[in-house]
């Protein structure tokens, strides 16, 4: 089972953040930060024969899908680590620039089983490691933190998987695994500055793992200080007009709660709206209930369960990613989007544009 981390719920500026870290997490010396990597978390399960399984967070057993981890474990020095476990996140690599690629990327892995060569060469991927749960026998689960990533990091040095940076670079990794570096600060102030400019790794922001914690199952509590933290950037936003609507499903089934978005494609003259995203969480139970009663009242037409409304409400959208896309009319794709509110003070006109939205591009 996977160790789950509860998320920080800070807001502000760094300095602001920091200081409630500090309040609520006490010295930054009790805590490691990483980088919380935009990937696929996964375990990496390898028995003492060198057999591999890769396992999902999802409890999916994925290990056709990313042949190349297999080599990782088939030679000699691999001898002396087996049984092993290790926790991390698969990530697409670029070899020359030494960093992820945007999850974009790997989306294009994703599904499929037995990719080939060609695939492989064209998106390849990487383990980055970030916890050992077991080794040759000895579970680790229950020893702290700093003693866990002392161990994780000698082994990936035993294994010929140390520091790559002084290495050659090629668009592929020679060897797709890795540690995840820790990201140091003398501060918290110095750390928030760091988790201001995650996406510049690209990252969805840090982690804090405590030194002294063991690896938990599931998922730790908001109510208490915690042992892993996800410390998030603030999303991406955008202010759409409502365009589509669906009505929704077990109580919700009667109300339209699935709602499609648009932005003015300011690329034609005059601008017209043009559809990019579709988004059903974030609105109250009150609030879906006005957006219905709106959409009654302006369908213009009808495609099976979808229906087109007459533009009048503005919503801002939060998202964690803009990619290209070319499934999408906008030629632009946003990952995770979700409603934060409703924008009554807007009148579709101030809508953003397209453009603003392809300035974000990762």
């Amino acid at each position: 089972p996977f160790f789950l981390a509860q998320s920080l719920s800070i807001q502000g500026e760094p300095l602001e953040q920091a200081a409630q870290c500090e309040q609520r997490l006490g010295p930054i010396e009790s805590w490691a930060a990483e980088w919380k990597w935009d990937g696929i978390r996964a375990q990496l399960v390898v028995d003492a024969a060198g057999q591999l399984q890769v396992w999902s967070r999802g409890e999916e057993l994925v290990t056709e899908q990313f042949p190349e981890f297999g080599q990782l474990f088939a030679g000699p020095q691999a001898v002396p680590a087996l049984p092993l476990r290790l926790d991390g996140e698969i990530l697409a690599w670029d070899g020359l620039k030494q960093r992820p690629f945007a999850f974009a990327n790997l989306q294009r892995r994703l599904g499929r089983r037995k990719p080939s060569k060609a695939m492989q060469n064209a998106h390849p991927v990487v383990f980055m490691a970030y916890d050992l749960l077991g080794q040759a026998g000895r579970d680790w689960r229950a020893e702290p933190f700093s003693a866990r990533r002392a161990a994780l990091v000698a082994l990936l040095e035993s294994l010929g998987e140390g520091d790559r940076e002084t290495q050659p670079k090629s668009p592929a990794a020679s060897r797709p695994m890795r540690a995840s570096p820790i990201v140091a600060a003398e501060n918290w102030a110095e750390l928030a500055l760091f988790q201001a400019q995650a996406r510049d790794q690209p990252a969805e922001g840090l982690m804090l793992k405590r030194w002294d914690a063991a690896y938990g199952q599931g998922r730790t509590k908001e109510s208490t200080q915690g042992e892993l933290w996800k410390w998030k950037l603030a999303p991406l936003t955008i202010d759409a007009v409502l365009v589509y609507a669906q009505r929704g499903h077990g109580r919700r089934a009667g109300l339209y709660t699935d709602y499609g978005f648009a932005l003015w494609d300011d690329r034609q003259d005059p601008a017209v709206l043009v559809p990019f995203a579709k988004a059903y969480s974030g609105l109250t139970d009150a609030e879906i209930k006005k957006v219905d009663q709106v959409i009654r009242k302006t369908i213009e037409d009808k495609f099976g369960p979808v229906r087109q409304v007459s533009p009048s409400l503005v919503m801002e959208l939060g998202f964690e990613a803009v990619m290209e896309s070319s499934r999408h009319k906008s030629g632009i794709a946003v990952r995770f989007p979700r409603i934060l509110r409703l924008r009554p003070d807007k009148t579709i006109e101030q809508a953003d544009r397209l453009s603003s939205l392809q300035a974000m591009l990762s």
